[in-house]
């Protein structure tokens, strides 16, 4: 069975390009546009892993982040949190909210497929 992942950014782009990646590697992809989405993608998708941007439209990636981890059903998810926010603060919230991982834009796509496998080993 192969793994499935979510992913979660409203940037046409980086949906595409992330979502060509994944599929490439062999992951199940659903993808969620907003924080909104994003939750009901996780539930209805149950995805082993969520790659989740932090600035998106109806709740950020934070708000997600905590949502998910309140949820005892999303408990072991792995969530790495991809954003153009790298500040030392921003790393620190998402670490703190449950991310597992958390990636500045722009990223190194083998580095990323790295981190995600060594989530999911």
């Amino acid at each position: 069975m192969s793994r499935r992942i979510l992913i979660v950014d409203d940037e046409p782009n980086i949906v595409l390009s992330l979502e060509y990646l994944m599929k490439k590697e062999g992951f199940e992809t659903a993808v969620a546009v907003d924080g909104d989405d994003a939750l009901s993608q996780a539930a209805e998708f149950t995805p082993d892993l969520i790659l989740l941007d932090v600035m998106m439209p109806k709740k950020s990636g934070f708000e997600v982040c905590q949502a998910l981890r309140a949820n005892p059903a999303m408990a072991a998810t792995k969530i790495i949190m991809l954003t153009a926010k790298g500040r030392e603060a921003e790393v620190a919230k998402g670490l703190a909210l449950g991310a597992d991982a958390y990636v500045t834009k722009p990223f190194s796509t083998k580095d990323l497929v790295l981190l995600i496998k060594s989530h999911l080993a």
